[in-house]
């Protein structure tokens, strides 16, 4: 018998080939690029199209992503203009990308943060990579992830664009885009996002936009987050002070004592917190004693500091603000919340979105500020409606697919579980429905934010890749592009053959990175069920089992 040895590239490469070839493709050329012109589509101008030939180099960057590759196959770049609002004159730029070889879907993708950029990694890594026609929008603005200074003071315009408008309207034009430039129909739509809201405000609002939404942590409250992320940060704020925790104290004091207290609930000590909502952890045993050395213990301040960080945030009239740091999440939190600065995003939400006062810091921020930004809910950013009938009711049948990271540093995975329960509970309360027949939650251990942040070097130690927004364009793609490893293959066939994910495999590649190869394997569990070790390999998932 012949063994052949592949790179890991190699194998990748081979995966990819054998996913394509079972899907039928719709064929272009570079004529069809060159030649494209758009046909009746008001408020949209076509900016240009480029031809990008099989194999030949991509390097763009956006405020959001950047790709730099020389293997994608072949395909089409229309870059579009598209009016937001003709009186004011507020526009957004978007890009739909057109494979030559299409499968007959478009997938469009969210941004993250403040960002203002097209998400040119996903769009190549993801979209052409499978077959898909990619759709994605700088949502009205050019920035970065952290600088929300483009919205203000009072440009409401493009704050309306980023919550919502910008990344419908690009749905709209971009299947419009994607039919004339095949000469048929698209046979379903789908969205891949981590982080912002857009996609629930997609699902609630614009319910026939998408047959399948795949959506990571989405910031679908955002007057309730950034209030909480301001709360965080004065937690430990300012960096002199007595509660400050420095980001040696979280790794090497916190979690190790996180982990003696809560790594062997799962059955196996591995380094990971499976369910933080099961682990107890009592911060007060690391209180220093007399005389002992302060470098291995923390202080009263710090003690109590820990104790909300890991507590939900209620207001003093006892409203829910969101949910906690869960234990496990130790080594990122300071990159997040906690850390030795304020959180940007959040003073800048204040200073541009809500007050209109750009001088405003976190020092100011009291309760009062919650009920002001409650009233405003900026262009209308908050996407917590619980109704979603119209989008899985049997006039549409489409389904949602959420997932969040334990060790989320940036969003409390409670934000996730709140909005899961309220569709939970509206769903039972009004209608006949099983919510698992069109939305299902994973939760995912050790995983930060959305499993790679472009704001954030930290992505978690644990089986963070399955096909996720924001992953492969980062080094870190799923171990297979089939519906066991691969969330958007899971979502496909969901939608077009019924088969609904009860678990998917996530790979963990060592220290994060591709080309390191494969350190382990794990199931990742529909909520509210947990990973435990059944006993054999540690290093694979047929090892474990959802609970």
């Amino acid at each position: 018998m012949i063994y052949f040895h592949f790179s890991p590239w190699a194998r990748w490469t081979l995966v990819l080939l054998s996913f394509l070839i079972t899907r039928p493709l719709v064929l272009a050329s570079p004529t069809s690029c060159s030649s494209f012109a758009l046909q009746n589509l008001t408020d949209v101008q076509l900016a240009g199209t480029i031809y990008y030939p099989a194999n030949t180099s991509v390097n763009l960057t956006t405020g959001f992503q950047s790709i730099d590759v020389d293997n994608l196959p072949a395909f089409c770049r229309v870059q579009l203009v598209i009016t937001t609002n003709a009186t004011s004159g507020s526009f957004c730029d978007t890009e739909v990308w057109l494979p030559d070889e299409w499968n007959n879907r478009v997938l469009a993708f969210g941004n993250g943060g403040f960002s203002g950029g097209v998400a040119v990694g996903d769009l190549g890594h993801v979209a052409m990579n499978q077959g898909f026609a990619g759709v994605s929008t700088n949502t009205g603005h050019n920035s970065s992830q952290g600088d929300g200074s483009w919205a203000g003071p009072g440009n409401d315009d493009a704050i309306v664009d980023w919550t919502w408008r910008a990344l419908h309207l690009s749905v709209v034009a971009g299947k419009e885009v994607v039919q004339q430039y095949y000469n048929q129909p698209y046979n379903k739509s789908y969205y891949l996002g981590c982080s912002t809201g857009q996609s629930l405000k997609e699902v609630q609002t614009f319910p026939d936009d998408f047959d399948g939404v795949v959506v990571g942590s989405p910031a679908s409250w955002q007057t309730h987050l950034q209030d909480w992320s301001i709360h965080m940060n004065l937690n430990v704020q300012p960096n002199t002070s007595t509660q400050f925790i420095k980001a040696s104290v979280w790794s090497d004091i916190i979690h190790p004592a996180v982990l003696s207290q809560c790594d062997a609930f799962d059955g196996l000590s591995d380094g990971i917190v499976s369910d933080p909502e099961m682990c107890k952890f009592r911060p007060e045993q690391l209180v220093c004693r007399p005389g002992q050395n302060v470098s291995t213990c923390l202080t009263v301040p710090q003690i109590e500091a820990l104790k909300r960080i890991y507590s939900d945030y209620y207001e003093t009239d006892q409203t829910w603000i969101l949910g906690r740091y869960y234990p496990g999440g130790e080594i990122a939190y300071p990159t997040g919340l906690v850390g030795s600065h304020p959180f940007s995003i959040g003073q800048d939400w204040f200073r541009y979105f809500v007050l209109n006062d750009t001088e405003w810091t976190i020092d100011q921020y009291n309760s009062s500020v919650v009920g002001i930004a409650d009233n405003i809910n900026p262009g209308q950013a908050n996407a917590i409606d619980p109704n979603i009938t119209a989008f899985a009711g049997p006039g549409h049948n489409g389904k949602l697919l959420h997932y969040v990271g334990w060790a989320d540093q940036l969003i409390s995975p409670g934000l996730s579980i709140y909005y899961y329960d309220t569709v939970d509970v509206f769903t039972r309360s009004n209608t006949d429905w099983d919510i698992d027949n069109f939305y299902r939650l994973f939760t995912v251990p050790g995983m930060n934010h959305c499993g790679l942040s472009s704001l954030f070097s930290e992505n978690g130690y644990g089986a963070n890749a399955f096909g996720a927004a924001q992953q492969a364009q980062a080094g870190m793609p799923p171990l297979s592009l089939d519906a066991e490893h691969n969330v958007l293959a899971a979502m496909v066939k969901w939608v077009e053959e019924g088969v609904a994910p009860s678990s998917l495999t996530a790979a963990y590649w060592n220290d994060n990175k591709f080309t390191n190869g494969v350190g382990f394997t794990r199931p990742i569990c529909k909520y509210p069920s947990s990973v435990h070790y059944v006993g054999g390999d540690e290093s694979l998932a047929a090892s474990f089992k959802c609970v």
